[in-house]
């Protein structure tokens, strides 16, 4: 009997995402990371996903998350903060630590703040934007889960990230709230060390899969001689 499709999809998450903590734990470089995240998306068993992990430590509570989801008590942690961006740009990439409270104001300009290396607090952080006539780009990684509760008026608010199937309690949650007023708020998920035209290629490759997926369950579902 073929193996159910939705146990096939549930056990590549669950790899790509123990792939993704070995890379930011430093337990393989960028170019193993992307030739097992390949076959995890060619993969068409559960025990050749399983073979892909079986040199990685088991997960359990007593391993150290990835940086990008972890949440520290850190003195140095500012309490809440005000990040203005007029008619410029601004970029906050790699290790840095992330308020509990972070206001962001961008005018005319444009912003990125990726989460994949970042520090947050325990619990919720949150980020309320004012993004007016400009563009502001949140990168996450695929263990952080994230509440998006912004208006848009002549604007865009687009969120592509995939959220863990279940919240971990004991990692951060990022609660983005405020406006767009003729703007652009974009938010999404790339894998540590994933470049923009490799998400890319692996949503395209996910894309491609779904829709093979719901061809396959389509056939399954039609009645002999249909």
């Amino acid at each position: 009997m073929a193996e159910s499709l939705v146990a096939l999809r549930d056990r590549r998450d669950q790899a790509i995402a123990r792939l993704a903590d070995a890379y930011a734990t430093d337990l393989f470089d960028v170019e193993e990371l992307d030739r097992r995240l390949d076959l995890a998306h060619s993969a068409k068993t559960v025990a050749e996903l399983d073979a892909l992990v079986a040199d990685l430590a088991a997960p359990t509570t007593a391993l150290v998350p990835a940086a990008a989801s972890r949440a520290l008590d850190d003195p140095s942690r500012s309490q809440a903060k005000t990040l203005r961006v007029i008619m410029s740009s601004v970029e906050r990439r790699g290790p840095w630590v992330v308020p509990q409270q972070l206001a962001m104001r961008v005018f005319w300009g444009s912003a990125e703040l990726d989460f994949r290396e970042a520090s947050l607090g325990p619990g919720v952080t949150t980020i309320d934007v004012r993004v007016t006539m400009a563009s502001l780009e949140i990168i996450l990684p695929p263990q952080l889960a994230i509440d998006v509760d912004v208006s848009s008026f002549m604007g865009n608010v687009e969120e592509r990230h995939r959220a863990p199937a279940e919240v971990d309690p004991s990692r951060p949650i990022l609660r983005v709230t405020g406006s767009v007023l003729m703007g652009n708020l974009e938010v999404y998920t790339r894998l540590p060390g994933e470049s923009q035209f490799g998400a890319w290629r692996r949503e395209r490759r996910e894309r491609k899969q779904l829709r093979r997926a719901r061809r396959a369950a389509e056939r399954h579902a039609l009645p002999p001689g249909t």
